[in-house]
């Protein structure tokens, strides 16, 4: 087992350097422009120190962003974080860039050991994109993210005389009685369009920003230049639509069944939006704790039945304060697990109300962390990191791999079920809306000029395309503006498709473990250790699947799926 507590020391960095004053940064950063490695083991060196000099700032960058996001409403961890994205983040991409092209120019580079091709081929690749111009545009792209935050932060309703944040009102969401559901669904529909018309200007400028990137880099559009930006090496913008035409010919219709199964079981005689979260069968909620503590325990033991090692990666999470659980007011919305890159520690941000969800989400980041652990010893920051296709492998995979034993979170066997058919279900129902989102952002970004009304009007086409049976009506206007609740699109463009690449990796490990859980668990471990070392069909493979978006490899995931959930009524 690899040792969570090992420490990393500075062996290049000064122990005593603010990673958070630029003058020490640069000061660093100017000695390794200066050096002039002069063999091929120099040049190995020499990546060392720039990987260990990046993981120094990038923790530095990292803590005052959990530090903004855990309270967005606090003026100086909104302050700090800003300071940093305005005055050293601008000046560290470009130390980034000049070391980067000291590298590219080095004429040992290419007689390195094969180990560092993907690491020569995300080099070479940055320094053909990265332009100065861009840096000030980068700059505004981050500011308006983060006023994204700080709106979506912020809201809360009042609920029956009491003052509520979104993801505590979500409870109310499962509520048996209609009339009580449609009433919350109301509240936090409302919430979101009072905001729509800052939404929308904050998104207009978003666009614009992010056109003007791609074409000081060369591309026509943003969807070209983020293609290359994310290192999508092994598929392309023609691999997506392949995947919208799969999920919309193979997983739509499945859905539709499943949604006129639940109108049915539910007795209405339109299935509306507050429909959906609710037990068809009408039993009360799943509620899986009261205190975070108890979900908290619950997780650890799952861990120690999939793999004693991950239960101890978890319970030193828990020592060290690396969970931030709990929903508050202030605090943004969504999860999220982040590295500490410099320590090589995991750090998990959710918003935890007492629901199945949570169970779900703290699963899934957890995947992330424990990624995170089992790369530790790789001294290269870059392969710390697989491509992010694979690294929601990790995150998918272990919900999952940890549904045998949902009776950790529910003791009554019937809700165990109950929990594991809801995951099996949210497969079917997460599929189509990866292709809604992903293909209104190839929409959005293949026409940078249109206006809001025509994206308006684009959405509903795609809305309708994924996701049928649902009436809307009367709420036109909140299906219209659905979208801004998709904080992907807002934060991290095109990030989206890699949750229907990674299910379908996640269903190949369930599959697997089906037949021989423990060899499922070694193959999901050996594969996570790579980090990104490897290439995506050989992660994919590692982890006993295969990387492909095909119908002979999608089609048959789905049937058994389906079967799956036969057994679970």
């Amino acid at each position: 087992m690899g040792d969570p507590r090992k420490s990393f020391p500075r062996r290049f960095v000064p122990p005593d350097a603010e990673m958070g004053r630029w003058e020490e940064i640069e000061r660093v950063g100017q000695i390794l422009l200066a050096t002039q490695p002069d063999s091929v083991e120099a040049l190995e060196r020499w990546l060392e120190d720039v990987s260990e000099l990046m993981a120094c700032v990038a923790e530095e960058r990292t803590r005052r962003y959990i530090a903004m996001t855990s309270q967005t409403d606090d003026p100086e961890r909104e302050q700090a974080y800003l300071t940093f994205v305005r005055e050293v983040e601008p000046k560290v991409k470009l130390l980034w860039h000049r070391l980067e092209e000291v590298y590219v120019q080095n004429p040992h580079r290419r007689s390195l050991p094969e180990r560092y091709r993907l690491l020569d081929r995300k080099m070479e690749n940055r320094v053909a994109l990265f332009r100065e111009e861009n840096i000030p545009l980068e700059i505004q792209e981050a500011e308006l993210k983060q006023r994204y935050q700080k709106i979506t932060g912020g809201m809360t309703v009042i609920y029956r005389g009491e003052e509520r944040t979104l993801q505590q009102i979500a409870k109310v969401l499962e509520d048996p009685d209609r009339s009580t559901r449609q009433e919350a669904w109301g509240l936090i529909t409302g919430r979101w369009l009072q905001e729509r018309e800052a939404l929308e200007a904050i998104f207009e400028d978003l666009r614009k920003v992010r056109q003007q990137i791609a074409e000081n880099a060369g591309f026509l559009t943003y969807l070209e230049y983020v293609f290359r930006r994310y290192e999508r090496f092994d598929y392309t913008p023609e691999d997506c639509l392949r995947f919208h035409a799969v999920v919309e010919n193979h997983v739509v219709p499945r859905v539709e069944r499943l949604l006129r199964e639940r109108q049915a079981l539910l007795g209405v005689e339109d299935l509306r939006p507050w429909d959906l979260d609710v037990d068809p069968l009408g039993r009360p909620p799943l509620r899986p704790f009261r205190q975070v503590r108890e979900l908290l325990d619950s997780a650890e033991e799952v861990f120690r039945q999939i793999d004693p090692e991950f239960a101890a990666y978890f319970r030193f999470m828990r020592e060290q304060g690396l969970l931030d659980l709990e929903t508050r007011k202030g605090k943004a919305p969504g999860g999220y697990q982040s590295e500490l890159s410099e320590r090589r520690w995991p750090f998990i941000f959710m918003n935890a109300a007492g629901l199945d969800r949570d169970v779900r989400t703290l699963l899934h980041e957890a995947g992330h962390a424990i990624h995170t652990f089992l790369t530790r010893e790789e001294p290269l920051l870059p392969y710390r990191h697989a491509p992010l296709e694979f690294a929601e492998v990790a995150s998918m995979g272990m919900e999952l791999l940890a549904a045998p034993y949902f009776h950790m979170f529910y003791p009554n066997p019937g809700d165990a079920r109950r929990a594991y058919r809801y995951r099996l279900e949210e497969i079917f129902f997460l599929l189509p809306v990866v292709a809604m989102v992903d293909a209104f952002q190839h929409w959005i970004y293949t026409h940078p000029d249109h206006t809001s009304e025509e994206r308006k009007r684009a959405w509903r086409e795609i809305h309708s395309r994924f996701w049928p049976v649902v009436d809307w009506k009367g709420y036109e206007e909140a299906r219209d503006f659905w979208w801004h609740r998709w904080r992907h699109i807002f934060l991290y463009p095109f990030y989206f498709i890699e949750y229907g690449i990674a299910q379908l990796g996640a269903l190949q490990v369930w599959l697997r473990s089906r037949e021989d859980y423990r060899d499922a668990v070694s193959r999901y471990r050996e594969a996570l250790a790579l980090g990104g070392t490897c290439p995506l069909p050989a992660l994919f493979a590692a982890a006993g699947g295969q990387f492909s978006f095909e119908e002979e490899v999608v089609v048959p995931l789905l049937d058994a799926l389906s079967a799956e959930l036969e057994t679970f009524r």
